[in-house]
């Protein structure tokens, strides 16, 4: 029993049946295919409630007392576990409601739970008053289910071509409840449920609330019984009832009452139109197949019991409650019996047929025809279903044709009750009382029935038998249109009526006759036969006995009886000053007469409306000249409502344009509305006085309705600019002024005895203004006076009529303030939802309303520029402020509320809520006004309430875009769906465009965001949750979640493709903005999981609609990627690993079993990804996503033109461009029609009034050009959009996701996939080349991060030390895809060597297709490039000295590494390009974009720096591009120059400057190179270059290190440097590697050495200890250690005079010194003092600056030392002869320890030579340095092979020096990779220093060995004897060696002449002392650990034994 007593929380009584409703809907309108299965299950299940129609579930004590406990023991609900308590309050109302609706208690209370969840959608509802809604709701699914069921029979009458096993359903699941007695239950039902009880039952127990709450559940009672009525009607056209439901039909027909007015009501109606479906027998007619099978079914032929038991019910003489009715159904059955009997085999039925005649006269005695016409057709559901009126037109065209005796019965007795009226007329009695007008009541049903015709039938032709075919292709409903087919016999009979009708006809059914042609002559082709019908009878050839007049229903006659009608009331005219004008004159129209004329009138309306052709020949009869009369009568004295018929007729004529432009000019001459005031005239006429005194007084305004009718009408046809020239000022502003101040201004005040009329003349007004100003451009000369001379005088002509209205709509004028009130009046009247007279006309009236207000809106921003701009004095004010203005009836500034008020209405009024959504998203653009906005809407509770209900509402509504409908509606209903939509189209836009202003603002406000505290503090919650109301973000994801559920994906995809895009953009903006981003991907990642069930149906495909299905995913994409961004930051590792897998994962998703879940993703990884097993592999995601963009693009056929003149065209075009709301450029096509047809009608002559057709169809040529033109433009926007969105969501997963989510290998292979497939795409030949740059720019992030993986990967080994390396590796290539054959060991990375060949071809075909142009575009391709060549080269392996422990074979026997194949290979690919490439890339080196130059010479570097054979460098030399790159560094100095200055222009000069030279260095390290660039003369150029001479001022400060933190802009001395640096270490490689040419190339680098000698003093001076200027000095020693030697003037090949050789000699002696002068600085004691400066604080980056600055010192040391060995070997080749550079004293070393005096001495003056002390002091020093190193670099060794191990403050100091901030904040992984990073920078620097230091050391002991062994073997002491010869002789023989003595030695022999004995004896002494055993031993440990690792040959050994050997011998 619990499990029965369990609550459904859907409501058993609303929840299945709504589920019903929707699968019903889907499968029989939607037509989904998949629902048909659904279908069937649904009506398996349900049938019972479809059987036990409406029945509720009945009361039960048991459920009471269940309900009654809840309180305390609660209910079970299904679904859910454990009871739920409920509180008191719902208990009662539960009971309530049980009572109300005699149901069941439980399933009250699920009513009100489910109310209580639905609260959200009904906001001001209680859950009590929403139950009673879904009660009744669930009653209205199941009766529209029925209803729907059953129209899809299959049957006799329609069918909605649905699949036949689907009506197969339907039909046999209908049949079982037809037999369950269906019929009984809806009659039953239909009597029962009646709203008034109904409410009456409601109101007693409180269950109705506001009025709207009233008017919904009084439509859903009407719609359940509407809908019951109709499932029978349905039944009934498809298949008839059966005899006993036929018969409770009748019963329940003869108990039917009408109306108050007189009509059926719309359930009655349907009722009846069943029972005569059930009695229609006119298919018997037609000859279709399927006729014979329909008689079979029919009971009315088949069964004579059904017919007997009918036919005696039916004469059964007891009245109907309405005889009428029975009238009705008895002539149905009389025509049925008349068609059973002409079938053949019906004798067995002859006395039932008999009766035919019988039972129809009874009908006509009970007043058939007047019932049908006042109680049938004028019930207002009568013209909304189009088979009732084919029955009814069936029902009437039967009896006409069917029953001729009885028409020709019914026409007799008019004719003789004719004669009786005439009779007694003629006697002066009254006519006879007993007089029956059957005939009248006939013509008048005929007339009113084909009056309307909203389905476009046009049934009245059946009344037309053509005399001659018509040449038409539109004809609908007959015969007509075949020339030779006779038509049917129905046709002929129908068409004799009309006319005998016309004969002779009695004046009694003349206006009835006419009213009928007017009904008959509705429809374009009718109307031509009713023409042509009037034409005919009125010809004199017609032997008619009516007199030569023709026949009185004739056009002749009439237009005769106006004429004299004119004629005769002319005369009456009265003079202007009479006073009798009010009362008609005694000889006027009688009221016979004036019905007669206004009966015609009408008739020609008609006829002239529908009829062009009818149209013009009755303006143009020259007998006739109808608009003449007309005018001429309007004129007379005449009843107003005759007045407002002719003006009709006129509005009729004025149509057309020809007619108008004259019937302008007719008007104003004829003064209907007075325009001239004669002086004379004392009073006034015309029009305004008829309002002002008759109309008014009648309280009735037919004739002011008509005149704006007539003005509407002429205004839309043509529109005279001069009206009334040469009378008065021309212009239309008196009639403007006549309208506005007279009808609009005073239409409030005046009163009408019609209610109703008062709304009439409002709109029809109203529309006049609304045409006036749609049509009104602002053009400039509107805002100049135009005078117009007028009788001798200047006067100012009027403004046009837009202006006019412009100018009072920008104004607080009384028309703006009427229109406002007005626009209250109309809300405050929907909002009680109750029908007034004049409704529909107050609607149309709100809209014209708003419909200005949007114009003007639209319209304000030009007018006022131009305003602005003219002289005019006319104030006016922006319509957005003015509708801020203060409201004068409410005191408040609400007229923005009042007009948002109408999206409440929007599902009643959807145009309404249509113009409201336009306004106010036009007023939204401005952000003052939105802030006073948000307050004007929230300001009060209720009315805030209700706006957010409104805009929600209206997102809400469920209709498909129009163009996307799927069911066939009415025209009217495809109309309004549309409308809806374009409404929740600006909605969205409002969102949008509210979204880009400052918070507080309306978006923030519909979008349920906090307004009173910060944005960014908003919980957003479901609807309902803790009282939070259902906001338009709920409804924009309501429409997006639509279809998510499914395998389809969101129907507003594919169904309304532009609102999805713009819900999408909504929501991407929400998250996008920093306030709104955190709560709304909150809300929808925890309440919605919106992105991952969005994502999961992309790509989204719809072809038709592909810009708006690109632009709905690039926002898609673009939210995914913020998302991606945001969780990754919040490491919410579970949300980004599960979107990476939706995008990323080829394995197709298939759910694990528990148990084995664990293990299949461990083994995921290495083989999932990699085994090639096809079947199982999916395509990404994320490529899928770039498949759907179609890179090709069709582009419009040009322009093929006949008269215009091509160029003229497209720059017509240019001009009418504009900026769209998406900011793309588009024509305006509009405008650019405006401009053509203006350009058309300018043309004057014959000849252009002959072609105008032909240029009217070039003009529409043009514009289909130009939409097509405009649609390539968005597509190819929409193109960008989406890849742009898609490669920020491929950069996003790439570089802002965790990297540890996608595995390494996973990783190279979806980029490997990325990039293959983006290249197939942009190197297709049909690809568009607009979507270059952004491929170029993913181009170039993917490779970016392939090379980076790659790399990484490729590092994972090398830790582990070099032995394993190879194992590694070849690890790896086990699984990367199968190796290439020639080396089958080693693969390079995951994805092997073969893939990454192929992503570089792609890649130089890319290069390639771009061609000479988009060198953006190859920009990034040559980024792109070098990182993939980046992928070949060797990472930075740690230096660890050991690898030259290999013997010189092993090296060279090594098999080839990964990296050197890898390389070769790229290079052999690169090669196979040839010239082409070549030429692109030097090309692009040597001009074009700096960026593209600098990354182009970049590409030249890295591929000549891999070129073996050197193709590239010979190809750049022959062709001359290396030249030119030469040449152009003299134009780079122009630029550099300007760079020095304190505040550069732009550093971008620098840039290309420092690209070019390490291009340039890079050629020079060839040796090829290095001959191509001396050959090309480039450091002759650099000798040129001025820059490198303007060294800026050292400033004092930054002398140890910049104190201030640098700035992005280096300072003027860090440019110079990054100048002359380059210049310096082009010079030092050129000096190394041009071995052949070294003279050569070392006399030029000396001439730039001299060219900028006093850079080069300056820079060998200074004193600054920074790592820059330590930099400086280390290159140019290296570069004067190679070049500034004596040997090398010899080599010039500059003729030398004595003069300039000695200022050469001079030079480099200079050079020298100061070399020298630098090893006291460097070498000396002081090095230690300045270097302990640089110590004070270290960390981050000042480490590495410390390293440098260490280095650069080592280097200083080691050049000068390599300075002088080559100097001393240069200059002396025997040990006798060696030049000394230094003095015998070792004072240095003795006195190190204490101060030094002179170290601030700036340089060593040059007679002061440094003695060997300073050499031995270097070697010690460096030996010690050589230790500390070294322990230093094994340390550092150790911690690289264990960075695991070491301790985390270690690692984070070794990450800071590489990364100085945010080192906390990353993963611990990241920071082993920095920490090795910068172990093996360390590990190098000391590798490198070691090297130096061992240099030094030998260096030193060279020159120490020559030096002792001269001073003490060779030297001769002055003190000696012959000290001058000594000396001499030594000069001389010096002086044969060298061709010539240099300055400096001859300084240095001077410095040495001085050396004595006692000098000698003391540098043995000290020298014993200085090099002790302790030095020695560590300069052979040194050798020991060090020399020999690097080479063969050990010096230091040797030399240290000649030193000790030198010191040794002396002593003996």
């Amino acid at each position: 029993m619990a499990t029965l007593l369990a609550v459904n929380s859907a409501a058993s009584l609303w929840g299945p049946y709504k589920d019903i409703w929707q699968t019903v809907g889907n499968a029989l309108s939607r037509r989904q295919p998949e629902a048909v299965h659904l279908l069937d299950m649904i009506l398996k299940k349900h049938k019972p409630d479809f059987i036990s129609l409406f029945r509720n579930p009945p009361k039960n004590v048991q459920q009471h007392e269940k309900v009654q406990k809840a309180s305390t023991e609660g209910v079970a609900i299904q679904g859910q576990q454990g009871a739920r308590l409920l509180p008191e309050q719902l208990i009662k109302e539960a009971f309530i409601l049980s009572d109300l609706f005699g149901i069941g208690e439980l399933a009250a209370v699920e009513l009100l739970l489910a109310g209580e969840h639905q609260q959200p959608h009904f906001p001001g509802l209680t859950r009590g008053l929403v139950a009673v809604l879904l009660y009744w709701d669930g009653k209205r699914c199941i009766a529209n289910s029925l209803k729907a069921l059953i129209q899809s029979r299959r049957g006799k009458t329609w069918t909605l071509e649905l699949s036949p096993e689907l009506v197969s359903m339907t039909t046999r699941f209908t049949d079982e409840l037809m037999e369950q007695g269906l019929t009984y239950k809806v009659l039953t039902l239909v009597s029962q449920i009646d709203v008034n009880n109904e409410f009456e039952k409601l109101q007693r127990e409180r269950g109705l609330g506001s009025e709207k709450h009233r008017k919904e559940v009084s439509d859903l009672i009407k719609e359940c019984r509407q809908s019951l009525a109709e499932s029978l009607f349905a039944w009934a056209c498809q298949s008839p009832l059966g005899k006993d439901d036929t018969l409770l039909l009748i019963g329940h027909l003869e108990r039917v009452t009408v109306e108050a007015n007189g009509s059926l009501d719309a359930v009655n109606l349907a009722l009846l139109m069943a029972l005569l479906y059930c009695f229609d027998s006119s298919f018997i007619e037609e000859s279709t197949e399927e006729r014979d099978d329909m008689i079979h079914q029919l009971p009315l032929l088949t069964e004579r019991q059904y017919i007997a038991t009918i036919h005696s019910r039916l004469q059964d003489s007891q009245p109907w409650k309405l005889p009428g009715l029975q009238a009705t159904v008895r002539l149905a059955w009389a025509l049925a019996l008349r068609g059973i009997s002409q079938l053949p085999d019906v004798t067995a039925l002859a006395e039932f047929t008999e009766a035919d005649e019988a039972m129809a006269e009874l009908a006509i005695a009970d007043n058939v025809f007047l019932f049908l016409t006042e109680s049938v057709v004028v019930s207002e559901n009568f013209y909304q279903e189009e088979f009732y009126i084919r029955r009814i037109h069936s029902l009437i065209t039967g009896f006409l044709a069917l029953m001729p005796m009885k028409v020709k019965q019914l026409r007799n007795r008019a004719d003789e009750d004719a004669r009786m009226i005439h009779m007694s007329m003629q006697m002066g009695n009254d006519p006879p009382i007993s007089l029956r007008r059957d005939l009248e009541h006939l013509m008048l049903l005929i007339g009113e029935l084909y009056k309307k015709n909203p389905f476009n039938l046009e049934l009245a032709l059946e009344y037309w038998c053509p005399s001659e075919p018509l040449q038409t292709s539109t004809i609908l409903g007959s015969y007509l249109g075949v020339a030779h087919q006779r038509p049917p016999q129905r046709q002929v009979v129908l068409s004799k009526f009309v006319r005998q009708m016309g004969d002779l006809l009695p004046p009694t059914i003349y206006i009835p006759y006419l009213k009928m042609l007017q009904g008959l002559a509705n429809g374009p082709q009718c109307a031509h036969y009713c023409f042509s019908l009037l034409k005919v009878n009125g010809s004199s050839h017609v032997e008619n006995i009516q007199g030569a007049g023709g026949s009185p229903v004739s056009w002749e006659h009439f237009f005769h009886s106006l004429m004299l009608y004119h004629e005769h009331l002319r005369k009456d005219l009265p003079s202007a000053d009479s006073v009798q004008y009010r009362h008609l004159p005694s000889r006027g129209i009688t009221q016979k007469e004036q019905d007669g004329l206004i009966a015609f009138l009408q008739l020609t309306s008609t006829i002239i409306t529908w009829s062009e052709n009818a149209r013009l020949a009755l303006c143009e009869h020259p007998q006739w000249t109808p608009v003449v009369v007309t005018l001429g009568l309007l004129q007379c004295s005449i009843p107003p409502v005759l007045k407002a018929e002719l003006l009709k007729t006129l509005a009729a004529f004025g149509k057309s344009p020809e007619i108008a432009a004259s019937l302008w000019q007719s008007l104003e001459y004829t003064q209907i509305l007075q325009t001239v005031r004669v002086p004379s005239q004392r009073q006034a006429i015309g029009i305004e006085v008829e309002l002002n005194e008759i109309e008014s007084r009648c309280e009735e305004y037919p004739l002011t309705r008509a005149f704006c009718q007539l003005i509407s009408t002429l205004v839309e046809s043509s529109f005279p600019s001069n009206l009334g020239a040469g009378l008065r000022p021309p212009g239309f502003d008196p009639y403007l002024q006549f309208l506005r101040d007279s009808v609009f201004l005073r239409f409030r005040t005046r009163a009408y005895r019609r209610a109703a009329e008062k709304w009439e003349v409002a709109e029809v007004v109203l529309e006049v203004f609304y045409k006036l100003l749609r049509d009104y451009e602002p053009q400039l000369e509107d805002f100049v006076d135009q005078f117009v001379e007028l009788q001798g005088e200047e006067i100012i002509a009027y403004k046009p009529p837009g202006f006019s209205l412009m100018y009072h709509l920008l104004n607080e004028s009384p028309m703006l303030e009427l229109a406002l009130s007005l626009l209250e009046e109309g809300v405050k009247q929907l909002d009680t939802y109750a029908p007034f007279p004049g409704k529909k006309r107050l609607e149309k009236a709100v809209q014209h309303c708003l419909a200005l207000l949007n114009l003007t809106l639209q319209k304000e921003n030009l007018f006022m520029d131009l305003l602005r701009e003219s002289q005019l004095a006319l104030i006016v004010s922006p319509l957005e402020q003015l509708l801020q203005g203060i409201n004068p009836r409410t005191k408040k500034a609400d007229n923005v509320v009042n007009i948002a008020r109408y999206l409440y209405h929007g599902n009643t009024n959807p145009e309404l809520a249509f113009e409201s959504a336009k306004i106010l998203c036009c007023i939204s653009c401005n952000s003052n006004i939105q802030i006073k906005l948000v307050g004007d809407f929230t300001h009060d509770q209720s009315v805030s309430q209700k706006l957010m209900a409104g805009f929600v509402e209206c997102l809400d509504s469920e209709d498909t875009e129009e163009f996307v409908r799927l069911e066939e509606g009415s025209e009217l209903e495809k109309k309004l769906a549309g409308i809806r939509h374009e409404t929740r189209i600006h909605i969205l836009n409002l969102l949008i465009t509210s979204l880009e202003r400052n918070p507080p603002n309306l978006a923030l406000y519909l979008l349920g965001f906090e307004l009173k505290k910060p944005v960014s503090t908003t919980n957003l919650q479901d609807p309902g949750v803790l009282g939070c109301p259902r906001t338009c973000l709920h409804a924009i994801l309501n429409i997006l979640e639509k279809g998510t559920e499914g395998r389809t994906g969101p129907l507003a995809v594919k169904e309304s493709p532009q609102l999805a895009e713009l819900c999408y953009q909504v929501i991407y903006q929400l998250c996008a903005c920093s306030d709104t981003s955190g709560p709304t991907m909150r809300y929808l990642r925890t309440s919605q999981d919106f992105l991952f069930s969005q994502l999961q149906h992309l790509p989204f495909s719809n072809k038709e609609y592909e810009i708006s299905m690109l632009n709905q995913m690039s926002w898609l994409m673009k939210t995914a990627s913020i998302e991606l961004r945001v969780t990754s930051l919040n490491r919410q590792r579970s949300h980004t690993q599960r979107l990476l897998h939706l995008l990323l994962d080829d394995m197709p998703v298939k759910p694990y079993s528990d148990g084995e879940g664990g293990m299949e993703d461990e083994n995921r990884s290495v083989s999932g990804f990699l085994h090639f097993d096809t079947s199982t592999k999916v395509r990404r995601k994320i490529l899928n996503i770039l498949d759907s963009i179609d890179f090709s693009q069709e582009i419009p056929e040009p322009l093929q033109l006949d008269f215009f003149d091509r160029a003229q065209i497209e720059q017509v075009i240019a001009n009418c461009e504009h900026k769209n709301l998406r900011g793309q450029t588009v024509c305006n096509v509009k405008l650019l029609h405006r401009v053509l047809v203006a350009e058309v009608n300018a043309l004057q002559g014959m000849a252009a009034i002959g072609q105008r057709p032909l240029l009217m169809d070039e003009i529409s040529t043009i514009l289909q050009y130009v939409v097509g033109r405009n649609k390539l433009l968005q597509c190819l926007h929409a193109k960008r959009h989406a890849l742009e969105s898609w490669r920020q969501l491929v950069e996003i997963i790439l570089t802002a996701c965790p990297q540890d989510l996608i595995q390494a290998e996973d990783r190279q292979l979806i980029i490997r996939d990325l990039l293959q497939d983006v290249h197939d795409k942009i190197l297709d030949d049909e690809a568009a080349q607009e979507l270059m740059p952004v491929v170029a720019g993913a181009v170039f992030t993917l490779t970016a991060h392939l090379s980076q993986a790659v790399r990484t990967e490729q590092k994972q080994p090398l830790v582990l030390g070099p032995g394993e390396v190879h194992c590694a590796f070849t690890l790896d290539s086990s699984f990367s895809s199968p190796p290439p054959t020639e080396n089958p060991v080693v693969g390079f990375a995951s994805i092997g060597d073969s893939s990454l060949h192929i992503i570089l071809k792609k890649l130089l075909d890319f290069i390639l297709k771009t061609g000479g142009g988009f060198q953006r575009v190859r920009t990034h391709l040559y980024g792109s490039l070098l990182y993939y060549l980046q992928i070949a080269q060797r990472p930075d392996e740690p230096d660890t000295l050991e690898v030259a422990k290999k013997t010189m074979w092993e090296r060279l026997t090594a098999p080839e590494d990964v990296f050197s194949k890898l390389q070769r290979e790229n290079i052999a690919i690169i090669e196979s390009y040839g010239a082409a490439l070549m030429e692109v890339v030097c090309r692009d080196a040597c001009d074009g974009h700096e960026i593209g130059r600098m990354l182009a010479l970049a590409l030249l570097d890295r591929i000549v720096s891999v070129d073996k054979q050197q193709q590239w460098l010979l190809y750049l030399s022959n062709s001359g591009y290396l030249k030119v790159l030469v040449d152009s560094l003299v134009e780079d100095d122009r630029t550099l120059q300007s760079l020095l200055t304190p505040q550069p222009p732009l550093l971008k000069a620098l840039y290309t400057y420092e690209s070019k030279m390490a291009f340039l260095t890079r050629v020079a390290k060839i040796q090829q190179g290095a001959l191509e660039l001396l050959r090309s003369g480039v450091i002759v150029r650099l000798a040129q270059c001025q820059v490198y001479d303007m060294r800026p001022e050292m400033d004092p400060q930054g002398m140890f290190g910049m104190r201030d933190p640098p700035v992005f802009i280096p300072t003027p001395v860090d440019r110079y440097r990054q100048i002359l640096l380059p210049a310096l270490r082009l010079c030092q490689v050129i000096l190394t590697s041009s071995m052949a040419q070294h003279l050569q190339a070392a006399g030029q680098v000396l001439q730039f050495l001299i060219s900028h000698s006093d850079t080069i003093q300056a820079i060998l001076r200074c004193q600054d200890i920074s790592a820059g200027s330590l930099q400086e000095l280390a290159l140019l020693t290296g570069i004067i250690s190679k070049a500034a030697l004596p040997g090398i003037l010899s080599e010039l090949d500059v003729d030398v005079n004595e003069g300039s050789l000695m200022e050469l000699q001079g030079h480099i002696g200079r050079f020298q010194r100061q070399c020298l002068g630098l090893l006291s600085r460097f070498g000396g004691s002081d090095r230690l003092r300045q270097f302990k400066f640089q110590d004070d604080n270290v960390e981050g980056d000042r480490v590495s600056r410390k390293d440098e600055i260490e280095l650069a010192m080592q280097q200083i040391c080691a050049n000068v030392m390599e300075y002088c060995q080559s100097l001393m070997l240069q200059s002396s080749p025997t040990f006798q002869h060696a030049v000394c550079l230094f003095t015998p004293s070792l004072s240095e070393t003795i006195n190190r320890d204490g101060p030094r005096q002179d170290t601030q001495a700036p340089v060593v003056p040059y007679w002061h030579l440094p003695g060997l002390g300073i050499i031995v002091y270097l070697l010690r020093q460096s030996a010690n340095d050589f230790f500390s190193y070294y322990d230093s670099h094994r340390r550092s060794v150790n911690k690289l092979q264990n960075v695991e191990q070491l301790p985390p403050d270690e690692i984070k100091e070794l990450c800071q020096s590489v990364m100085p901030a945010g080192v906390d904040k990353i993963s611990t992984a990241q920071k082993y990779v920095l920490a090795r990073r910068r172990l093996v920078k360390l590990i190098n620097n000391r590798a490198k220093l070691l090297s130096l230091c061992s240099f030094i050391i030998e260096t030193c002991l060279f020159i120490l060995w020559r030096h002792l062994e001269y001073y003490l073997l060779h030297c001769t002491p002055t003190d000696s004897q012959d000290s001058l010869f000594a000396s001499r002789s030594l000069f001389k023989s010096r002086r044969l060696q060298d061709s010539f003595a240099s300055e400096s030695n001859l300084d240095f022999r001077s410095g040495l002449t001085t050396v004595s004995q006692h000098d000698i004896d003391q540098l043995q002494a000290d020298a014993i002392s200085a090099f002790g055993e302790s030095l020695q031993k560590k300069l052979l440990d040194i050798e020991g650990l060090y020399s020999k690792v690097r080479s063969r040959y050990s010096f230091i050994q040797a030399l240290v034994r000649r030193i000790r050997g030198l010191l040794r011998i002396s002593r003996n």
